[in-house]
């Protein structure tokens, strides 16, 4: 492995839109979704670990995560965890993580990713990774991986490319937030677009010069930490000034403005698992198809339905009579009954139930 390939994981978000699974003590990222033992977290650390040296991982988490990183990710020492004491989007995340690398080896080639994707096929996908870094090894380029697409989907980001080709990576043209369903089958259909996966590679000199040319706002604060970082003082130093960091992310802050990022069109069985729909589409083997996961489940004039029961209450039968596309799931106290097609407001309905009862069941 190249000692001069780091990763950095973003493992701090709440996973809101999973919920009644995801909670505020243990998001989804913590959580094994598909009973294979390992927790998503855990499943992205296996996979990089493939190409990346475990030293050189870096996770960024919010601080009452710390615990449960380290429980579950015992590879890794205190020291590889980055603590936000509050969430602040993904451009302060990953600035952070950037400059603790930079301290630590200045001529590292950094991978990003989120923590809460499954990749089906995991050799094309290394294969992929290994590209990408050998690229921004020998070229001053921020490189995104984008997914070809295999449906009309609203719920991902989108890349569009132009036919400028540079050793398998293409210019990126513009990058568009989730579309309606008619402009997503307009992408879809001309085939000039790419899922944004959020996964990305860059030299930490080149995400170093972008940051500081098109995010000067989150560079001054981090500068003041400068000599502390990789030492014993950067977390609480970062600690007492993070709150002044922009809430923005990488993607409005950095790619939309800069001229030199380039995509790498992928195809390894990508899955962002941000919502319930996005694994119902990924466990259906056939159209209207019902769904039972972690239960006994039977369906009578039913069809569409994602149903789930948490580890707790595996045992246990579910039956459905009568209703379409709906996601039964039920966690820790919360049954959430709700149409497929508004899942878009159990960040709503948590929001409600917190306000509500107090936070019981955050």
């Amino acid at each position: 492995m190249h000692t001069d390939n780091y990763c950095v994981i973003m493992g701090g978000g709440v996973g809101s839109r999973f919920w009644p699974y995801s909670r505020e003590t243990k998001p989804k990222q913590f959580l094994d979704i598909f009973a294979t033992g390992r927790s998503l977290l855990q499943m992205t650390f296996d996979r990089f670990s493939k190409v990346i040296p475990k030293e050189n991982f870096v996770v960024v988490t919010n601080a009452i995560y710390r615990d449960l990183v380290l429980e579950q990710l015992p590879e890794l020492t205190p020291g590889q965890i980055l603590l936000e004491p509050m969430r602040r989007n993904t451009a302060p995340c990953i600035g952070w993580a950037t400059y603790h690398i930079y301290a630590k080896n200045p001529n590292a080639n950094i991978l990003v990713t989120p923590a809460d994707h499954l990749i089906l096929q995991e050799d094309v996908f290394d294969e992929a990774i290994r590209l990408s870094l050998e690229y921004v090894r020998e070229h001053p380029k921020l490189v995104t991986l984008g997914v070809r697409p295999s449906r009309p989907e609203t719920g991902y980001g989108y890349i569009q490319f132009t036919d400028a080709e540079e050793e398998h990576f293409v210019k990126v043209k513009t990058f568009t937030e989730k579309p309606n369903l008619e402009m997503a089958k307009v992408f879809y259909e001309s085939g000039e677009f790419l899922w944004n996966s959020g996964m990305f590679a860059w030299n930490v000199r080149t995400i170093l010069e972008a940051f500081n040319h098109h995010l000067p706002a989150l560079t001054s604060v981090l500068d003041e930490v400068n000599g502390a970082y990789a030492t014993a003082e950067e977390q609480d130093r970062v600690g007492a000034i993070f709150s002044q960091c922009p809430n923005i992310s990488i993607d409005y802050a950095v790619l939309e403005k800069a001229d030199n990022v380039m995509v790498l069109p992928v195809d390894f069985g990508w899955a962002d698992l941000g919502t319930w729909g996005s694994l119902y589409e990924l466990k259906r083997e056939e159209p209207e198809a019902n769904v039972a996961l972690h239960t006994e489940a039977l369906f009578y004039e039913a069809k569409g339905n994602i149903v789930s029961l948490d580890g707790d209450e595996s045992e246990q039968l579910v039956v459905v009579q009568g209703i379409d596309d709906c996601i039964v799931a039920q966690s820790k106290g919360v049954l959430l009954i709700c149409k497929r097609d508004q899942e878009q407001r159990i960040k709503e309905f948590m929001g409600d139930a917190s306000e509500r009862y107090k936070k019981k069941f955050d």
